[in-house]
């Protein structure tokens, strides 16, 4: 369905606990491609995890990893490509994201919570993580929205539902 090199058949963005990690991989799964996230690209860069990136070094540098995750991820994968929650943040990420097949998976605190738990390692969050979640997506909501092709709500979805209405979303459901 895609070059190797090309640019993604997918890219999921939106806050922890909306289910980018799990949909991804379904969705790589049925579309036959790769799975890639740039989390996971940011640790191997840095040889530690998210974390710890930010206790040793600070958000700034953190954010100059992931905006060169994203970039490296965008040029360079063509299967399903989830991003972290933060990166849609940088206006560079952002312009990178136009004209690609971006959905945001929307989810509100109650499943976020139930899902990932906000005492999990997670430095945004660290203190008073339901109103430090609540602040992010106020300031994030507009940014998801702006880079998506289409807004798939997941709460009260399983995984497979969430797969099912990315697809649809992006008329991939018979690819």
């Amino acid at each position: 369905m895609t070059v190797p090199g090309g640019p993604p058949a997918v890219v999921l963005v939106g806050p922890p606990g909306a289910g980018k990690s799990t949909t991804g991989r379904i969705l790589a799964d049925r579309l036959g491609v790769g799975y890639r996230d740039t989390d996971a690209d940011i640790e191997a860069t840095a040889g530690k995890p998210i974390p710890d990136i930010f206790v040793d070094h600070g958000e700034p540098h953190f954010r100059a990893l992931e905006s060169a995750a994203v970039r490296d991820a965008l040029a360079g994968h063509g299967g399903v490509l989830a991003l972290g929650g933060g990166a849609i943040m940088d206006a560079g990420t952002r312009a990178l994201l136009d004209g690609l097949p971006v959905v945001f998976l929307d989810v509100g605190l109650h499943s976020a919570v139930h899902r990932v738990g906000l005492d999990a390692p997670r430095p945004l969050l660290a203190v008073n993580p339901r109103q430090r979640w609540r602040e992010l997506m106020e300031a994030r909501r507009p940014l998801y929205t702006e880079v998506a092709l289409a807004v798939v709500p997941t709460d009260d979805r399983t995984p497979e539902d969430v797969a099912d209405a990315v697809l649809d979303a992006l008329q991939l459901k018979d690819a």
